[in-house]
């Protein structure tokens, strides 16, 4: 088959012809229809992630139709399904799935990190009877694929963790995929949402998306004008970007009790940024992250979709065919050409 792979951190991907995946006994194996480029493949190519083994290829969002089931696979699924899956490939019986939580999997496994991804024609879902997620006929794959780490991270960021509610002022800081899902999915609550970013282009896609208020991020003092904005602070603030300034404007921009919810990965000299605690003290403050979206909490968003109260196709910003994507992938370090995301067609030449 054909994929982008990358022989070394930093080095140049190529679409090179590759072996096609093993089918597990309790896996299946996804025709890849199509698959997000996400800020967290980057990462991953820089070096950022101790899981990556190179030669590798990236790819973690993906949406497609199944073309081999393993023999073990429980359930009623066939050749042919429509299907998506978790960017968390959980095991469902550790501790923490019977808990409920699979998105934090004591023993799970990342396509794109742990193993090889989607950037391909084809690629392994692990435990399918546990991480497969049936597609409704009346999405279309690209949608589909926008859904799998930045579109589900978001919704269970805002609504399970943030637990925001119809009234409350959402701020989010940063909007590139991640960000702009957080505020479409806020403003489907009937929350007040302020988007904060540097990029003209990124806040009128936030205003789109349904931002009442925009704020300069390059300002002085971001924290002070997104109060100033809410009346005092807001309920809560999701950091969807992921540095020391984002975290810390983030958490200064609470209102006393407010939640913040950490989804923008906080690598290298960025991992541990010195968050005001003395606020987190003096205000109640509640701090939180988010990892994904376990495949049992999919229908209700899902749901939502199809009932057109949230629409992730209009945060697609362009798609692009696999020779596409190696260029794309490395050019995620600067600031994005189009606003919103990138989805690739492996079959599109």
């Amino acid at each position: 088959m054909r994929a982008v792979v990358y022989q070394a951190f930093q080095a140049p991907p190529a679409v090179v012809e590759v072996p096609e995946p093993a089918l597990a006994a309790d896996g299946a194996i996804v025709r890849v229809e199509a698959t997000g480029l996400c800020r967290s493949d980057w990462h991953g190519w820089r070096g950022h992630d101790a899981d990556i083994v190179p030669p590798h290829i990236p790819g973690h969002e993906f949406a497609g139709t199944i073309a081999a089931l393993g023999a073990d696979v429980a359930g009623d699924w066939r050749i042919g399904d429509r299907v998506t899956a978790p960017f968390v490939a959980a095991c469902g019986v550790c501790p923490t799935c019977l808990a409920g939580d699979h998105q934090i999997c004591d023993a799970q496994e990342q396509p794109g990190f742990t193993y090889h991804g989607s950037f391909a024609e084809l690629v392994a879902v692990p435990r399918a009877a546990v991480n497969l997620v049936r597609l409704p006929d009346a999405l279309d794959f690209v949608t589909g694929a926008s859904l799998g780490c930045r579109f589900a991270t978001a919704y269970r960021a805002v609504t399970m963790q943030g637990r925001i509610r119809a009234g409350e002022w959402l701020a989010v800081f940063g909007c590139g995929g991640v960000g702009l899902s957080a505020v479409m999915i806020g403003a489907s609550t009937g929350a007040h949402v302020v988007a904060v970013d540097v990029s003209a282009a990124a806040l009128a896609a936030a205003r789109d998306a349904g931002a009442e208020v925009t704020v300069d991020a390059a300002i002085a003092d971001v924290a002070a004008a997104v109060r100033d904005a809410t009346g005092g602070g807001a309920h809560v603030t999701v950091d969807a970007l992921g540095s020391h300034a984002t975290a810390i404007a983030a958490v200064s921009s609470l209102r006393k009790r407010g939640r913040h919810v950490q989804v923008g990965l906080l690598v290298g000299d960025d991992a541990r940024p010195p968050l005001p605690m003395e606020l987190v003290i003096a205000r109640e403050l509640e701090i939180r992250g988010s990892h994904g979206l376990s495949a049992r909490d999919y229908p209700a968003m899902l749901d939502a979709i199809i009932e057109g109260r949230l629409r992730p196709d209009r945060l697609v910003g362009r798609t692009i065919g696999l020779d596409d994507a190696p260029a794309a992938l490395m050019a995620m370090g600067g600031p994005a050409a189009t606003p919103g995301m990138t989805v690739i067609r492996p079959n599109d030449r």
